[in-house]
């Protein structure tokens, strides 16, 4: 049985100080009370735009990764195709548009398969995760910080990935994993 819990703000904010902000993210540095009475600081990342993921699987069920070099992290690292979409723009139509920069794919069926927080103590970065299916290849438009090698793989190879740490974005985690249940409550008995 679920536990029962309050739903009401513990924290409060004494006063919030923006402290850096670019065309992607603002930074601000909040005091407050935390729930247990003491006072300090809590510093909060705002995304700009909402986190967009998409694993395309086709009739075989192959999926495509796409490999680049994250500068934050200092490694290559293989995930599946994703990126920003604008707050004011319908996710679906986002996350059509990053299928399509990344990929060179469209896709005519589409599942919303789930909503996600990508680090939930420092940021509210909110995401959401698409399985896109039926799909016709076309050409890619990367972006121009975009240095992205595609690679096709059976869905299962992608998973097993997951599992063995060599697929580490969260995103990339929680779509696989997740298109892998769906699809497998799909097959007939």
């Amino acid at each position: 049985m679920k536990p029962q819990h309050s739903t009401d703000n513990p924290w409060t904010t004494l006063e919030s100080k923006p402290v850096y902000s670019n065309p992607w993210i603002s930074v601000r540095e909040d005091q407050v009370i935390n729930p247990g009475g003491g006072q300090g600081i809590y510093g909060v990342v705002s995304m700009k735009n909402k986190a967009i993921g998409i694993i395309p699987v086709d009739e075989e069920g192959n999926t495509w990764l796409v490999g680049q070099y994250r500068y934050p992290l200092h490694e290559y690292s293989w995930e599946i195709p994703m990126g920003g979409g604008p707050v004011e723009l319908d996710v679906l139509e986002s996350a059509k548009r990053e299928l399509k920069e990344e990929t060179g794919f469209t896709a005519t069926q589409w599942t919303n398969i789930g909503r996600i927080h990508t680090s939930n103590s420092v940021t509210d970065e909110e995401g959401f995760i698409f399985l896109a299916e039926d799909l016709t290849p076309g050409e890619t438009e990367f972006e121009e910080t975009e240095d992205i090698k595609i690679w096709k793989l059976p869905l299962p190879e992608a998973v097993r990935m997951v599992m063995d740490s060599e697929i580490t974005d969260a995103i990339s985690v929680a779509g696989l994993l997740k298109a892998e249940k769906i699809l497998l409550t799909r097959r007939p008995k």
